[in-house]
């Protein structure tokens, strides 16, 4: 497939970014696709989001959230079938089978899913490790000891 971008030369001359590549080419495949269900993204916070998609006609045990790496997908599917003798004149509630992906950010975990009015809403929230946080250095000083071997101290100013 070709996009009206070319990643190559990008790809060719970087180390490690690959899944940053593969995510803007999948971005450039999924403007082509279905848009159904439709679904809003809401910054909630600094590092929390909320993800909302419009399921009407799909009760809550029709629908799989599954959480994997760095992605999420919400798959929906009718287990129901139409009963018998019913004639529909006009179908206007989907009833087709969906599959949506959201690509989620490193450190981004789904905190809980809720279901109310035909809405499912989805809770995401960005966890940083402490180790990966940014943290204060201090700096020391050089004192010297009897032997006149240089030696390092934390400086303890607060």
């Amino acid at each position: 497939m070709r996009t009206a971008f070319d990643l190559t030369p990008y790809r060719r001359s970087t180390v490690g970014f690959d899944r940053l590549f593969d995510a803007l080419e999948n971005s450039f495949r999924a403007e082509s696709q279905d848009s159904y269900p439709p679904f809003d993204i809401v910054r909630t916070g600094e590092d929390s989001y909320r993800i909302t998609l419009a399921v009407a006609g799909f009760r809550p045990d029709e629908i799989d959230i599954t959480a994997q790496q760095n992605q999420l997908v919400i798959t929906g599917q009718k287990t129901e079938k139409d009963e018998e003798g019913v004639e529909f004149v006009h179908r206007g509630i989907a009833a087709r089978a969906f599959e949506r992906r959201f690509q989620l950010a490193d450190y981004v975990e789904v905190r809980e899913a809720s279901y109310e009015h035909g809405m499912l809403t989805i809770s995401l929230q960005r966890i940083v490790p402490e180790s990966l946080k940014p943290r204060k250095i201090s700096i020391g000083s050089r004192e010297h000891v009897n032997d006149d071997t240089p030696q390092l101290t934390e400086d303890k100013a607060a």
